[in-house]
C-alpha cells in the first residue's frame, strides 16, 4: 500500500506580512495513520525540500499526541525536510493521495497544473483521493468528464465561520466552503472545531485539523 502526501510549498499570508504553509497535526496524524496500517508514505511538495510550516500550528495550545510524537521521530522529521518535487511523481507509482491543509495550498496546490493533473489522474484510475481541512480547495480545477470533481458529492472542508474565527476571510484567496458550493459540491458541516470526514466515492474530504486522524482513516478504508 502505497500513499502520496502532498504539502503545499507557499509560505506568505496574502498581503498581512505573516508566514502561513502546511498545518503541522494534519500532516503528522494522517502520516501516523497511514505509517501504523503499514502503507509506504512518500510526501512532495511543488517546491521539494523542507516545506513551509505554519507556525501558528506548532504553537503551544497546537500540541498533540501525534505532534510530539513527530518531535520524537528523527525519521519522521527527515522525511519532512526531504520531500520529492511533484513534478517527479507519477500516480501510477500509489495507491492513493491525500492532501494535508493549512492556508498555504488555497495559493499554490490549488493553482498547480502537476496536482490538478495528479487529482484527475488518481480519480480516473479508481485510486482513492483525500484532503482536509483547507485542503479541499485543491479540487478546485480538477475536473472528470468536463465537469467539477466535486459536482454532486457530498463534501466537508474548512467552513466559512471556522475561517472568520480565525480572522483571515478576507485573506484568503478564496474561501473553500463557499467554492465547494459553487463547484456543485453537496457541503456539509458540524459545529466548529468538531470532527467530520465524509467519503463519497472515491472522495474523502474533513472539514478541519480535529478531522485528520479521520479523514485518513476513511481514505484507508477504501484500500482494503
Amino acid at each position: 500500500m502505497k500513499i502520496l502526501m502532498v504539502l503545499t510549498s507557499h509560505d506568505k499570508l496574502g498581503d498581512t506580512g505573516e508566514k502561513t504553509g502546511f498545518w503541522l497535526e494534519e500532516f503528522v496524524a494522517p502520516y501516523y495513520v497511514f505509517l501504523d496500517a503499514g502503507a509506504t508514505v512518500t510526501v512532495a511538495s511543488p517546491k521539494g525540500g523542507r516545506p513551509p510550516l505554519d507556525p501558528k500550528s506548532d504553537a503551544p495550545d497546537g500540541q498533540t499526541e501525534t505532534t510530539e510524537r513527530f518531535k520524537k521521530d528523527s525519521a519522521a522529521q527527515q522525511v519532512l525536510a526531504s520531500t520529492v518535487k511533484l513534478a517527479d511523481v507519477q500516480a501510477s507509482g500509489f495507491d492513493a493521495i491525500f492532501y494535508p491543509g493549512g492556508h498555504g495550498p488555497l495559493w499554490d496546490l490549488a493553482e498547480d497544473p502537476k496536482s490538478i493533473a495528479l487529482i484527475e489522474a488518481f480519480y480516473s484510475a479508481g485510486k482513492p483521493v483525500g484532503s482536509v481541512c483547507h485542503a479541499p480547495g485543491v479540487l478546485r480545477h480538477a475536473k472528470v468528464n468536463g465537469e467539477s470533481i466535486v459536482k454532486g458529492k457530498r463534501v466537508a472542508g474548512f467552513s466559512n465561520s471556522e475561517e472568520a474565527a480565525v480572522g483571515l476571510a478576507h485573506v484568503v484567496p478564496f474561501l473553500v466552503e463557499d467554492e465547494l458550493k459553487r463547484l456543485g459540491g453537496h457541503y456539509e458541516k458540524v459545529p466548529d472545531w468538531q470532527v467530520l470526514a465524509i467519503t463519497d466515492g472515491l472522495l474523502v474530504t474533513g472539514q478541519n485539523p480535529a478531522s485528520s486522524s479521520a479523514a485518513a482513516k476513511a481514505l484507508l478504508k477504501l484500500l482494503v
